[in-house]
């Protein structure tokens, strides 16, 4: 039981950050505009009272529309006990709660696993807008998803591991090479997360148009309780991907209290960025979007190139 509560630690960790990180973009965005802005708890406040509210449902949506916040959070849940963190490792022996060869490819489609659903459910409203909105959400994630499975198996080539406990519990910068592939990968976490949530350049969550709205227009026809799901699941996606970038950053064999230290200032520098990004970055023109998306699997392969020309030079 004990070794359990330990193998928990990353687990509770994402679930605190993300108490935290939507209320620390929004601070940020209000600083950087001359506004003081709302508490950083704001946004859990919203999701409290949504949660009291009950839950209603159009008579052109089926049970589809129904189920879909609680499965979507729930493989954003799934996909949380994956993730790795080194100080379960130094506690326990292992650093994920499960892990196993292969796991990333388990992790990417749980989240889009909960993706599809959400779609399917923004199309059976019959709404015209939300149908757009479900479209450009399929488009946009499937040009953005063989960045990511790039950018893992660039860590796999190096590592010579292809299960993310044993991927980062390897990774290690030698020499300034490995430090400049590693800024490139963050680089590309934090645009892979901006657009996996839907956020600028791709989409903007404030505005009001639905012509230009990806996200937001998908969740017209939700409200209260289930529309706090679904807000949820998005704060837990943000600390998710602050995770893996705090693996990438933390060094192996890091005492465990500097760990959170760490843990706990590269989430809450990678909302502050987030904020800074959306305070002086415009949506991109929706037909630049793709082009957009698909530099970044451009990007991540240079990446992969360049472990490959490390991984030469490391066996000669």
């Amino acid at each position: 039981i004990d070794v359990f509560k330990f193998n928990m630690i990353s687990f509770l960790l994402i679930l605190l950050t993300a108490l935290f990180f939507p209320g620390i973009i929004s601070r940020t965005k209000s600083i950087a505009s001359g506004r003081k802005g709302p508490s950083i708890l704001q946004p859990w406040k919203n999701i409290f009272v949504l949660l009291k509210k009950g839950s209603k449902f159009s008579d052109t949506t089926s049970i589809v529309f129904q189920i879909t916040p609680v499965i979507y959070l729930t493989t954003i849940v799934c996909a949380m006990l994956l993730l790795p963190f080194e100080a379960n490792r130094m506690l326990t022996g292992n650093i994920s709660i499960i892990g196993f060869d292969g796991d990333f490819i388990l992790f990417a489609y749980l989240l889009a696993l909960g993706r599809f659903f959400f779609i399917i459910a923004a199309l059976d409203t019959g709404s015209s807008f939300e149908g757009m909105g479900a479209n450009r959400e399929a488009l946009y994630c499937m040009l953005l998803e063989p960045a990511f499975f790039i950018i893992i198996s660039s860590f796999a080539l190096v590592s010579g591991n292809i299960s993310m406990q044993s991927i980062f519990s390897c990774i290690e910068f030698a020499n300034t090479y490995y430090y400049i592939i590693g800024i490139i990968i963050i680089y590309l976490f934090v645009q892979i997360a901006m657009i996996e949530n839907s956020r600028l350049p791709v989409d903007d969550p404030k505005t009001h148009l639905e012509l230009t709205m990806i996200h937001e227009v998908m969740l017209l026809d939700s409200c209260g309780f289930d529309l706090a799901l679904i807000q949820i699941g998005t704060y837990l996606k943000f600390a998710i991907f602050g995770t893996i970038i705090s693996n990438i950053i933390i060094p192996v064999n890091t005492p465990v209290l500097l760990q959170f230290a760490i843990f706990f200032a590269t989430q809450i520098l990678f909302a502050v960025v987030i904020g800074f990004l959306e305070s002086f970055r415009a949506r991109k023109k929706m037909v630049k979007n793709p082009q957009f998306i698909l530099s970044l699997s451009s990007i991540a392969l240079v990446v992969f190139v360049l472990c490959l020309l490390l991984l030469n030079q490391m066996l000669k």
